[in-house]
């Protein structure tokens, strides 16, 4: 009767870890990223009273005699690597990890892991999470802005001061596009056909630079067109051109603009391949268009290119586009800014609007002006046995001898077949049908193996009862 007292405590304790457990499940059924535990019970020593013995030519052999001892708390298992549900939040730094991964966030230079991604930055635009851990991934390798260089794990600075402000860039290209019709009475007009584009400058002045296109009346088979600068204003619209020198426009400020070294070129037809091509010097197939300063102090930079090898200042300006069918007497040349590419065609300052993270955790900054810059990268951790980390609170782990340790670099998240989610975050995992399944059950336990000391205990009075 001893026995089963100790029992029925050991029961009792047992179902009260039990019960603690669920508890704090509950409690935690809307906290972000939190995982559920579940305990596992086991018995624990065995009393024998008759060992077993074996068969023999008279009699035959008999199992042993055991009365258990209650039963004990095996271990607390963390569902750590089942994903809860996910809640939209469209706020630019939630995020949510799916798979067995974990962010790595640090502090005082220790390294942690978290499942939850609810991220924003501070004042000096560093990525941390609520409790102000830093967010930690691999930065953008210097030598290739488009790359990101995989190294130890650092903290990310998406909007420091260097990441919120976009370069301007001059432009380098331009091309010319659409379908000249010889019988276009814009063309053999004075004033031609209008054609006009954008450009910036190496400091982003903006400006636009207005031609007109004439046919030469020269050509029997009118295939030959000139294209002439006829002004350029500046981004306040003043215009900054105006001379009577044929082969420069001298302009406000001490500015001066030609294409290919005269203020009119020419463009020829082929009737062999349908296109345009740049009546130049041998090996020049594109005109220059430039805007230089007399003097490179005042604003901004000169624009420069390179042609037949060598280094000159100006845009590139490709004609190869343009087509000549009959189209009802109308032209529908445009000019636009850049290559056919869409590189070369400069760009303003621009300031930050937005970060964007893709599915791999890289991080890519949004710019006014148009730019899409990569910022870095979000760096996972994996373990082998992830079950095995220790919770230290505010939704962190940090590693154990049995869950394997971080190598400091860590990995993609789409090494592992999971991804990262903008705009998300990962619910609770907890199961409350399940919790409160298993609360009834703990609590039935709990009420029998109460019994089982009211019931002993009733035994033992019956037996000092005995003698009155």
């Amino acid at each position: 009767m001893m026995r089963s007292l100790y029992s029925g405590v050991a029961g009792l304790k047992t179902h009260q870890t039990k019960m603690d457990v669920i508890g704090n499940n509950i409690a935690n059924v809307n906290t972000t990223g939190f995982k559920s535990s579940s305990v596992l019970f086991s018995d624990v020593l065995y009393q024998t009273s008759a060992n077993a013995t074996g068969a023999t030519a008279t009699t035959g052999g008999t199992n042993a005699s055991q009365i258990g001892l209650g039963a004990k708390t095996s271990s607390i298992q963390t569902s750590i690597t089942q994903n809860g549900s996910a809640q939209t939040t469209n706020n630019t730094y939630d995020m949510m990890l799916s798979g067995s991964a974990f962010f790595v966030v640090s502090r005082g230079g220790t390294n942690y892991f978290t499942k939850v991604g609810s991220f924003g930055v501070d004042g000096s635009g560093c990525l941390v999470n609520g409790s102000g851990y830093q967010v930690m991934g691999w930065q953008v390798d210097p030598d290739n802005p488009n790359q990101i260089k995989k190294d130890t794990v650092s903290a990310l600075y998406p909007e420091s001061e260097d990441n919120k402000v976009s370069s301007p860039q001059m432009t380098t290209d331009a091309h010319l596009t659409g379908n000249i019709d010889m019988t276009d009475p814009e063309l053999t007009s004075v004033d031609g056909r209008a054609i006009s584009v954008s450009i910036y400058d190496a400091l982003g002045y903006n400006y636009t630079v207005k031609f007109k296109l004439t046919q030469d009346q020269n050509q029997a088979d009118k295939s030959l067109y000139n294209l002439e600068i006829v002004s350029i204003k500046d981004s306040n619209n003043i215009e900054i051109t105006g001379t009577d020198d044929p082969t420069t426009a001298t302009v406000e400020g001490g500015y001066k603009a030609t294409i290919g070294g005269a203020n009119s070129i020419q463009v020829k037809f082929d009737a062999g391949t349908g296109n345009f091509e740049y009546v130049g010097a041998a090996g020049q197939k594109n005109a220059m268009l430039e805007i230089k300063p007399n003097n490179p102090n005042e604003k901004g930079d000169v624009f420069q290119s390179v042609i037949n090898g060598e280094a000159v200042d100006g845009i590139d300006v490709n004609f190869s586009y343009l087509t000549r069918f009959e189209s009802n007497g109308k032209s529908t040349v445009k000019a636009v800014r850049g290559a056919a590419d869409s590189t070369g065609g400069g760009r303003s300052m621009g300031k930050l609007n937005d970060v964007s993270i893709d599915e791999t955790g890289k991080l890519y900054g949004v710019y006014t002006n148009g730019e899409t810059k990569l910022l870095g990268q979000i760096s996972v951790a994996t373990f082998a046995n992830p079950m095995a980390l220790e919770a230290l609170g505010n939704s962190v782990y940090t590693t154990t001898q049995n869950s394997g340790y971080f190598d400091g670099i860590g990995t993609s998240v789409d090494e592992d077949g999971g991804k990262i989610s903008q705009g998300v975050l990962e619910m609770s995992n907890v199961d409350l049908s399940a919790e409160f399944t298993d609360m009834i059950t703990t609590q039935r336990g709990f009420q029998a193996n109460s019994r089982i000391i009211t019931t002993s205990d009733s035994m033992l009075e019956e037996l000092v009862n005995l003698k009155r």
